[in-house]
């Protein structure tokens, strides 16, 4: 793959419109066009680990998104500085990568559905273990992707709901630049390709879409594995800022929370360094008493830290990036005792946080209410003649086309609608939709 292709600022779905010129570049509106989109503004009220907050406020997608966004921009800049250098003669867009992978970060995570990764669980396991498995073969029989609703994936619906034509919307969806669609997609890939962990880019409704992209970029085949692409490279920035954030942020917000003491939630940070650095920033710290502030601070230099190594990673392996032949997580190739304090953080939200009694009573909330909704909107949409589909459908927005002629496309059109719901929303449909919360009289 080649810089001068990967990095364009052609939008999908306004290929043939010529647009005038503007004072901020195509990938800085990119930004700005998610910033104010109402999927982006949902996230505030959808569950990021912890639910949402009581008197004390912890990270929902809103804010981890905004964070991820701001080191993706610090990774993206400091890959620009170093590329310039070894490319002066190289793509014109090149200093654009800090904003290109600032936007991709933003938009990371708005496929997911309400009560954080949960909801992608409900939805798998409504169709893999629930009620759902009856419409198997009619979705295999009219040459649906049944894979696409058991293994359910944010990722994949992120691209749907940035590349779809809605009823009623334009053409394109959002209309982004063909570099920051593909810096989101981290398993491009089909559906039937998962493997065991599930994961996957696209949904079949998006495959053309995807070949589309990868095609203008010069993406290339895996070489190992005809039916699947290799990764962007931007896809390894985007991963690493979501990386840094979500396993330091979950530390801070489980000490907030009383899921770990202070004291833990220190050490697991001073774990970073050694030496002097580690002498120096215990200095700092101990200037001030307040365990928030402390956090605060050993935040902060866990971060810088973690994006120059990440930054290292990148440009060590390019050319592995650029062939595809280079395949891991940055993260998982910074130095020993940043990535010994990371894997025990990891081990620590796996052993403590995720599974707290409050994010596990979230799940449980989730599968409950995920697998009622699911199965009142699609047998309305099977059966749209009846009486109370009749009702029920017009709670669905217009811009979803509940009269598509395929199973897959009711199901998928069912979906659209759940996982854009924030928490609350889907809360509150649930208790109407079974008598339990009535409009005042």
């Amino acid at each position: 793959m080649d810089w001068n292709q990967l990095i364009s600022g052609k939008r999908f779905g306004l290929e043939e419109y010529h647009e005038r010129k503007h004072e901020r570049t195509y990938f800085q509106r990119d930004y700005d066009r998610l910033i104010f989109s109402s999927p982006f503004r949902r996230l505030q009220n959808k569950t990021q680990v912890f639910p949402l907050p009581g008197s004390i406020f912890v990270h929902n997608r809103l804010t981890h998104s905004l964070e991820v966004s701001c080191v993706g921009r610090s990774l993206g800049n400091n890959v620009a500085k170093v590329l310039m250098q070894r490319y002066p003669t190289g793509n014109v867009n090149l200093p654009e990568i800090g904003s290109i992978v600032s936007a991709a970060c933003l938009a990371h995570d708005m496929g997911n559905p309400p009560f954080g990764h949960s909801g992608e669980r409900a939805i798998s396991a409504y169709f893999s273990e629930g009620t759902g498995m009856k419409w198997e073969s009619y979705v295999r029989e009219e040459g649906g992707r049944w894979d696409d609703f058991v293994h359910f994936e944010g990722n994949a619906n992120a691209i749907r709901l940035l590349t779809h034509q809605f009823v009623g919307r334009r053409k394109g969806g959002f209309a982004l630049t063909y570099s920051t669609l593909a810096s989101i997609v981290k398993y491009p890939y089909a559906s039937m390709f998962a493997g065991k962990k599930g994961k996957f880019g696209f949904f079949q409704s998006e495959e053309e879409t995807y070949q589309c992209i990868a095609k203008e970029l010069g993406i290339i085949p895996d070489p190992e594995d005809p039916h699947r692409f290799v990764r962007y490279p931007l896809v390894y920035l985007v991963e690493a800022a979501d990386d840094i954030c979500y396993q330091i942020m979950d530390i801070e917000d489980a000490c907030k929370l009383h899921i770990l003491t202070p004291d833990e939630a220190i050490d697991l940070m001073l774990g970073f360094f050694e030496g002097k650095r580690l002498a120096h920033i215990k200095e700092i710290m101990h200037m001030v008493n307040d365990t928030n502030e402390q956090l605060g601070y050993l935040r902060s230099c866990i971060v810088g830290l973690l994006v120059d190594e990440c930054t290292n990673v990148f440009l060590e392996n390019e050319a592995g990036l650029l062939d595809g032949t280079y395949r891991i997580p940055l993260i998982q190739h910074i130095g020993e005792t940043a990535r010994r304090a990371y894997e025990r953080c990891a081990e620590t939200a796996c052993r403590k946080i995720y599974t707290a009694k409050e994010v596990l009573d979230i799940e449980l909330a989730g599968y409950h209410i995920f697998s009622h909704l699911i199965d009142c909107l699609v047998e309305a949409v099977m059966n749209p003649n009846h009486a109370y589909s009749k009702l029920l459908l017009r709670r669905i927005p217009e811009q979803y086309d509940t009269t598509t002629p395929t199973t897959y496309g009711k199901i998928q059109c069912v979906l659209d609608y759940i996982s854009g719901m924030t928490d609350v929303y889907a809360l509150d449909l649930y208790r109407k939709i079974t008598g339990m919360s009535l409009p005042a009289v």
